[in-house]
């Protein structure tokens, strides 16, 4: 991780390829008018890093936004992922012809698998790295994979995935899995970083945004890049956009991103991956 400097800074994956530490995610963002809006006030903002995904049903949105907005297509970190009943190889090829179809792009920069699924994640992964030998995809990953879903992939694989997307917040720290995933340069990232919301119902995070006069909002995303974690808040209203952006003119101490960290209680909002229905 290098430092943390402004809205386009990036960290480096193992790869050589720098990815955007700040980025915007459109889960939830309806396709047409809120998603293609939400691109484009983003990339107004200096955003550089789009997180979308095939389940999303909002990939052409993405498409027009990236088209309509003034910048070009190279200085965008377009991110999408393969569904689970997309799982397998052929399929996976296929699923990912179909997102650069909608999203109207020649590549992506990060394909992700989205989660693992029992027996098909290993084929999965090979077509991932067919495409990234076909320079298809600057960089290939996975989302929710657990350390043993990590070391399964790892037994078979010949490229090492770039980054783990994850449930990240400060009541679900899983510091042995940011830990194995550095040892390996697998580059870490949150999803979630709000918790849902329930975030701003925390006592300390409320005495934080006072301490630094900042939004919680900010702390969390702030304390996310300091623990050298990649994060993509979704939002579609344009003020909150620009204001999640402003995170890069304080710094939490050492002290309050202890304090942050001993929040942790292994607890999650979304899905948990070793017990999450795959065939949705």
């Amino acid at each position: 991780m290098g430092p943390i400097t402004d809205i386009k800074g990036t960290f480096t994956l193992h790869n050589g390829v720098k990815m955007p530490y700040f980025g915007l995610g459109v889960y939830l963002s309806e396709d047409g008018k809120e998603v293609i809006n939400a691109i484009k006030w983003a990339l107004d903002a200096g955003y550089r890093h789009i997180d979308t995904a095939s389940v999303y049903n909002n990939e052409e949105g993405v498409g027009i936004g990236i088209k309509e907005s003034n910048v070009s297509r190279e200085d965008i970190f377009v991110v999408s992922k393969v569904w689970n009943s997309d799982q397998g190889y052929d399929t996976t090829l296929k699923a990912f012809d179909e997102s650069l179809d909608r999203l109207d792009l020649e590549y992506l920069d990060l394909y992700l698998v989205h989660w693992p699924v029992s027996g098909k994640s290993t084929n999965t992964w090979k077509a991932l790295e067919y495409l990234y030998e076909q320079k298809r995809v600057r960089a290939i990953g996975v989302s929710n994979f657990l350390q043993h879903h990590l070391q399964d992939l790892l037994s078979s694989a010949k490229i090492v995935p770039m980054v783990n997307q994850m449930e990240f917040h400060p009541y679900l720290v899983q510091q042995d899995l940011l830990d194995f995933c550095k040892a390996k340069n697998i580059q870490y990232e949150a999803w979630s970083p709000m918790m849902q919301g329930n975030i701003f119902g925390i006592d300390i995070f409320k005495e934080l945004a006072h301490k630094y006069s900042k939004t919680i909002a900010q702390i969390v995303l702030r304390w996310d890049l300091q623990k050298g974690v990649i994060t993509i808040p979704k939002s579609s209203n344009r003020e909150r956009i620009i204001a999640n952006a402003d995170i890069f003119d304080f710094e939490i101490t050492d002290g309050d991103m202890d304090n942050l960290d001993s929040l942790n209680r292994g607890k999650r909002f979304g899905p948990d991956p070793d017990n999450f229905h795959f065939e949705i």
